[in-house]
């Protein structure tokens, strides 16, 4: 099995914040992420597509085809976007990174599929900074 990779770049504004929480619960649990005024990252996506290349191109995916895909579907949704108020696909939800990299996984991975004959999407890895980062098999 081979396992290709395309990352992709986007900027993005949030705050953690439970509304069922005080101010002080929020603050406590999230420090400066609770932000009243939000805060914001510059957010790097990682997505690895596994498979058998194919008989006539040697690719397992075709990455113009992928970074396509990624940057229609996910990308020009979040980039330069408040996460929490922009976001179709973020509504009601807690804007964290794990939250943010399971919505992108139901987006990609139906079209992934479709761009890939002999594999598919296998996992996303999701920068928040370059220290911090989530990874999400589709489990």
């Amino acid at each position: 099995m081979i396992h290709v990779s395309r990352k992709e770049h986007f900027n993005a504004a949030h705050k953690l914040w439970n509304p069922n929480w005080t101010e002080e619960k929020n603050i406590e649990v999230f420090g400066p992420c609770a932000n009243v005024n939000w805060h914001g990252h510059n957010f790097e996506l990682i997505v690895t597509v596994k498979g058998l290349p194919d008989e006539g191109t040697g690719f397992v995916v075709d990455l113009k085809a992928l970074s396509t895909l990624i940057r229609t579907l996910v990308i020009d949704k979040v980039d330069h976007k408040n996460l929490n108020v922009d976001v179709d696909f973020m509504q009601g939800k807690m804007a964290s990174c794990e939250n943010l990299v399971m919505e992108f996984w139901k987006i990609l991975q139906p079209a992934v599929d479709k761009i890939t004959p002999h594999g598919g999407l296998y996992k996303l890895k999701l920068y928040e900074t370059p220290r911090n980062f989530v990874e999400y098999y589709g489990e």
